[in-house]
């Protein structure tokens, strides 16, 4: 279910059941992405119940949901149990572990293996080349680029989504996410740069609603909030 406005899919990024179902009820969302952090804000518990939890209400659309282990041994256990968890599920696999040690052996492994992989936290088109070489012919795979972290730091990252839409190119069955989404506004960059995919929190998913308001009406809409908070702060200055 994705709002015709749109070419790009839109991903729902969050752990919290009751968000990712209103993010779907708005008509924008596809399907849905988590990961470590944001089971951890969400206050999860137990990984399987809620995953499985998770694809029982929405079996029939991609769901991503990413290994914890940082030795590749237990990473690679982790990811078959994951991928038991539905054909619709995604298993993500960081592009490193934490000691900076390439993903791309275990990458190939379960590529081999047809299980249906979400490489994440790529922000190089070395990681990206890397990573799309590996992947089984036929397979159905993502490869998550972090623009809005990249941008985060002060680096213009559009020339990076490009290459990385062109390594892409020469793999079938890859697609192209943008991750780490700040503003509506990238989604439209995002599909104009040619991305899959682009994962949208669920609070800027809820500003959706806004687009097509004219300039004058964001000002209009600005000027009544700061008087509705005038009245109700009760502040005077004469």
């Amino acid at each position: 279910m994705n709002n015709k406005q749109f070419q790009i899919q839109i991903y729902s990024d969050g752990a919290e059941i009751k968000k990712m179902q209103e993010s779907f009820q708005t008509g924008f969302v596809s399907g849905f992405t988590t990961n470590p952090s944001l089971m951890k804000a969400a206050g999860i518990k137990d990984y399987v119940s809620f995953s499985k939890e998770a694809v029982s209400n929405f079996p029939l659309l991609p769901i991503s949901f990413e290994v914890f282990a940082d030795d590749f041994a237990t990473m690679e256990q982790e990811a078959r149990k994951i991928a038991t968890f539905g054909k619709n599920v995604y298993v993500k696999i960081p592009v490193t572990n934490a000691k900076g040690e390439s993903s791309a052996p275990l990458i190939k492994k379960l590529s081999q293996d047809g299980i249906q992989l979400n490489i994440t936290a790529i922000t190089t088109a070395k990681q990206v080349k890397e990573v799309v070489e590996v992947f089984q012919a036929g397979t159905s795979n993502i490869v998550s680029v972090f623009v809005g972290r990249l941008a985060d730091s002060g680096i213009d990252p559009i020339q990076f989504v490009k290459e990385s839409r062109q390594i892409c190119d020469t793999k079938a069955g890859t697609l192209l996410l943008w991750a780490s989404t700040r503003e509506v506004f990238n989604i439209y960059e995002a599909e104009r740069l040619g991305c899959d995919i682009i994962t949208v929190p669920p609070q800027i998913i809820s500003k959706l609603s806004g687009i097509g308001t004219t300039p004058e009406e964001i000002s209009l809409n600005t000027i009544q909030t700061f008087q509705e908070d005038i009245q109700q702060l009760g502040f005077r200055i004469l």
